[in-house]
């Protein structure tokens, strides 16, 4: 707590407290009212009958929502959502490393290497495509790579394909989608991170004859580790959230799991258990991300700097 009060204590000195002021209660009522708030109310209502929400008899708080989920409308095991769930968050972290190998490197080429002109081109050319609204990308990645689309249609009129590859029914246009999608915020936790770092440090080990890799590993990364554990997080969640990527590129076998929760809510009515599943993936997701900074040792004062 002291730590935190003497945190706003500098803020307010440096930016007045004015500024402070509006600063707490902007982000004060963010936290509270825009994610605290709603999702006790989700846990609230995944602790309720489907007949207790509607105003009827059955019981005030259950937790039968929770045991569908595990165990399915029989009580033999509900293997099918479970699997789904899985999928889902491997999916996640499939994207997620995907987004870091192509990051990291751009990232640091963009704080150490371009400058001047060619900086602000690469700025332009990673900011401008996201201008265009996620619906309309996740429909351009399906005419890419449908059956009959750009890929496809180049690579038989060419003559390097013999027939057109299912890339939706391989999930090859849900995880580039997915992975296009979430760049940026990868991208720039890892710039600001690599940015702090002396470029005097890379000379001296390029003068004693280190190889980039080494450089990389020894300097660049210790350094990096904050932002792409930042980057990783924020893009692992969204990964795992997405919605409108999944409906609309993903194959017939590749059900996500914010697909099960839509059903619930919207197609079934129950948003009891649509609310029950909602907060196990929520659980599950934030359960991953604590387990995954425990191993590789980023603390969560890190991912806010």
């Amino acid at each position: 707590m002291s730590a935190l009060a003497a945190g706003l204590k500098g803020f307010a000195g440096r930016y007045g407290p004015g500024v402070a002021l509006f600063v707490g209660i902007a982000v004060t009522v963010w936290v509270v009212l825009l994610i605290t708030l709603p999702q006790l109310a989700m846990i609230d209502i995944s602790l309720r009958s489907s007949g207790a929400l509607h105003g009827g008899t059955g019981a005030g708080h259950t937790l039968s929502n929770y045991a569908y989920f595990l165990l399915g409308p029989n009580g033999q095991g509900n293997l099918f959502d479970v699997a789904i769930l899985l999928r889902t968050i491997v999916a996640a972290v499939a994207v997620t490393l995907i987004d870091v190998v192509i990051c990291y490197p751009v990232a640091y080429i963009l704080a150490h290497v371009a400058s001047g002109v060619g900086a602000r081109l690469m700025v332009l050319g990673l900011i401008v495509p996201f201008w265009i609204n996620e619906i309309l990308r996740a429909f351009a990645f399906r005419i890419i790579f449908g059956s009959t689309g750009l890929i496809n249609g180049l690579g038989t009129s060419l003559g390097f394909l013999a027939h057109p590859v299912d890339f939706i029914g391989a999930d090859v246009a849900l995880y580039s989608s997915l992975a296009y999608s979430y760049i940026l915020l990868m991208i720039f936790p890892i710039y600001n991170a690599v940015e702090a770092l002396d470029r005097n440090q890379i000379e001296a080990a390029r003068d004693m004859g280190a190889s980039w890799p080494r450089i990389h590993w020894r300097i660049v990364l210790p350094v990096a580790k904050p932002g792409i554990a930042s980057g990783a997080t924020i893009v692992f969640m969204l990964t795992a959230g997405a919605l409108a990527a999944p409906q609309i590129l993903g194959g017939p076998s590749s059900l996500w799991f914010t697909q099960l929760v839509y059903q619930w809510f919207n197609e079934a009515g129950n948003w009891p258990r649509g609310a029950a599943y909602a907060t196990v993936l929520l659980v599950t997701c934030l359960a991953f991300v604590l387990l995954m900074m425990k191993v590789f040792r980023v603390p969560i004062g890190a991912i806010g700097r």
